[in-house]
């Protein structure tokens, strides 16, 4: 049975290919999405044609309120992504915005009777790990002086001992972020809001999601990004720390399937669920998977530069959402050579990175050790 959906955030990378998905099954789709800047140079092309677009922010009680009237469900999908220190404004639209949304469901009583709600990965700060000694622990964030000394491994935070990273589960979570402090409540205020009002929702905690269409601008886009079109215009990418970080990358077709399947599936009700690429591999493994695409042979600059709040290793387990029957569909590999080959695609591939690297100096975010 088709339904009327609203996508917020829905001309955005995860959102265009979820509306293509809803579209390919017969649903009426309606994307509500600021076209906020970097991210967007006003419409993409790739936005269906055939779904009705309403160009405001989710804080626009007035026009949210327009954009929900007559619909079925949301796909909750817009968030302000970056590493910038404008802490308040993470907060404004990601968790004000969301309580909104259902402040408006409530007091209007709308028939809204589903709201997926896309959170991230960044709810966890550092992952999982194991401690030889007190087992299993939820290091914080590493100190600042450890990092001076480019000594990037995370310690025990009982004994200062070694640590086996682990795979993490939907149950540790410790923010380190504005950006994952802002999502992790955000999802809270879905999740408890929802239960009491009784409008079924769900959250997911994506990984990195990697896939065509994701903007060259968005210096929240991930390294993919960044190493292809460093690449592309045979230039060197920086690989912060030491590039033996793990993380995990989830291709956007899989999320697709997990936006779809939390929007059809009633046993995920009031449910966190993590959508990850159910394989970790090092930032410098992901940059010769690049390199071997683009068919380029540039080394890679480890200058031992750090973002500052960055987790050292990550990867969510997807345990609970396989058991749902979502499986991830691609190796690493080929979802780079996707990636690279929609590059090539495009009119033009620019290079943002030194303008991006400069702003995060001057504000702080990116912070230089000492030479060896």
């Amino acid at each position: 049975m088709s339904q009327r959906i609203l996508v917020t955030g829905g001309a955005g990378f995860i959102g265009s290919h979820t509306v293509d998905a809803l579209l390919a099954r017969g649903d009426t789709v309606r994307v509500m999405d600021s076209l906020e800047p970097p991210v967007h140079r006003g419409p993409p092309p790739w936005l269906a044609k055939d779904v009705e677009l309403v160009r405001a922010s989710v804080v626009d009680r007035d026009a949210l309120r327009a954009a929900l009237k007559g619909m079925d469900a949301v796909i909750h999908l817009a968030a302000y992504q970056d590493y910038l220190t404008d802490f308040s404004k993470f907060f404004a639209v990601n968790t004000a915005g969301t309580a909104l949304l259902y402040e408006l469901i409530v007091n209007e009583r709308l028939p809204i009777k589903r709201v997926v709600v896309a959170s991230s990965q960044a709810s966890y700060g550092e992952g999982a790990y194991r401690c030889e000694r007190h087992g299993r622990v939820i290091p914080g964030p590493r100190p600042e002086a450890q990092l001076k000394r480019r000594e990037w491994d995370v310690r025990c935070p009982a004994c200062g001992g070694p640590l086996e990273p682990l795979w993490t589960d939907e149950s540790a979570v410790h923010p380190h972020s504005a950006y994952g402090m802002s999502k992790y409540a955000q999802e809270q205020a879905a999740i408890h809001i929802g239960q009491r009002y009784e409008i079924p929702t769900v959250a997911l905690r994506y990984s990195i999601v990697q896939g065509p269409r994701q903007s060259f601008f968005n210096a929240y886009s991930g390294a993919l990004r960044v190493f292809v079109t460093r690449l592309l215009n045979k230039k060197s990418p920086v690989i912060f720390e030491d590039g033996a970080q793990l993380r995990d990358y989830v291709w956007i077709g899989d999320v697709v399937s997990a936006n779809l399947l939390a929007l059809d599936d009633r046993r995920t009700d009031y449910r966190v669920y993590n959508v990850g690429g159910d394989q970790r591999l090092t930032v410098r493994e992901l940059f010769e998977h690049c390199r071997r695409e683009c068919g380029v042979d540039v080394p890679a600059e480890i200058p031992g530069v750090y973002r500052f709040g960055d987790t050292r290793h990550m990867f969510s387990d997807v345990a609970a959402l396989k058991a749902l029957g979502w499986r991830t569909t691609r190796d690493q590999a080929s979802v780079v050579r996707a990636y690279v080959e929609w590059a090539r695609e495009q009119p033009e591939v620019p290079d943002t990175f030194g303008a991006a690297q400069q702003k995060m100096k001057a504000t702080g975010v990116l912070r230089e050790t000492p030479g060896p």
